[in-house]
């Protein structure tokens, strides 16, 4: 089972490839304690707002999605080190 740590980010949202839009990062987690180490760390990000876990593949069509996961590259490593932004 896979499970999906959904959030809007304020920062990029309105601009850019997200113009006029939300901003919703989701992030793929396989377990979840994964799951739980990701939501922990976005709540320690101001920019991110409306953090949500669940288990059903998020749909957003009013919004610009960005798709991040562990294996995807290094961007998102740390979002999956536990209190990684609370330092």
């Amino acid at each position: 089972m896979k499970y999906y740590v959904t959030m809007t980010d304020r920062f990029m949202s309105g601009w850019g490839m997200a113009k006029d839009k939300d901003n919703k990062l989701v992030i793929v987690c396989d377990t979840w304690d994964e799951a739980q180490i990701v939501y922990d760390n976005a709540c320690h990000r101001s920019e991110m707002k409306f953090v949500n876990i669940r288990t059903t593949r998020p749909s957003y069509p009013r919004a610009y999605v960005s798709w991040g996961g562990k294996g995807q590259n290094d961007t998102y490593k740390p979002w999956f080190i536990p209190n990684y932004f609370s330092r």
